[in-house]
């Protein structure tokens, strides 16, 4: 690590409440790899009952010191979403040059579901479109490969893994502290589908 780190941020969003004890935590797995990298970590998560189809937003800053896990419109460094039309909904919060990893799966909101909206098309590309940066793939079908389709968070990890300079050993010894042993196979197969993918 550097000497002087300027902060890094991110905002990660889930459509729907993915996963359960068998599974990776994102929060307090990448809190464990990130503190055991030397790094000052915050992290604050809000729930939009998550059940019902509302978001879960998660903001993760890091650096030398950190005082919020706050992170306002245009700080992001990532956005990292379970869902594409989450993406599309918070790309205010990315900084110029930002990056975004993200699953393609596409999850109706009510709107769609009553039949008062339809669902919008063609995001990734109307997105790379406007000159951002999105790494885009389907982390379900992936999760599915691994052998469960509640590991699509896991899938994301290994995506988003590329981005830090972090030793491969470090995030395999995150999941193994942070993943039962019994489903820790698992969970390594699906970072690694996450983290070779290739569009």
């Amino acid at each position: 690590m550097q000497s002087t780190l300027p902060q890094k941020s991110f905002y990660e969003y889930g459509g729907l409440n993915y996963g359960n004890e068998k599974y990776y935590n994102r929060r307090r797995g990448r809190g464990h790899l990130l503190l055991n990298q030397g790094y000052d970590v915050k992290v604050s998560e809000v729930h939009g009952m998550s059940q019902r189809g509302g978001s879960v937003i998660t903001y993760v800053r890091f650096g030398d010191k950190v005082y919020s896990p706050v992170v306002d419109k245009g700080e992001a460094d990532f956005i990292v979403s379970f869902e594409i039309l989450e993406t599309a909904r918070w790309l205010d919060c990315l900084k110029a040059g930002g990056q975004i990893v993200t699953n393609t799966q596409q999850i109706d909101p009510m709107p769609v579901i009553t039949g008062a909206a339809t669902y919008p098309e063609n995001l990734v590309e109307k997105m790379r479109a406007l000159g951002l940066k999105v790494d885009a793939m389907d982390c379900l079908s992936l999760a599915r490969q691994a052998g469960s389709q509640k590991a699509v968070n896991i899938v994301l990890l290994g995506r988003l893994s590329h981005y830090f300079d972090i030793p491969e050993e470090a995030w395999q010894e995150s999941l193994k502290a942070n993943v039962p042993p019994k489903f820790l196979e698992l969970n390594k197969k699906a970072f690694e589908l996450g983290k070779h993918f290739i569009s």
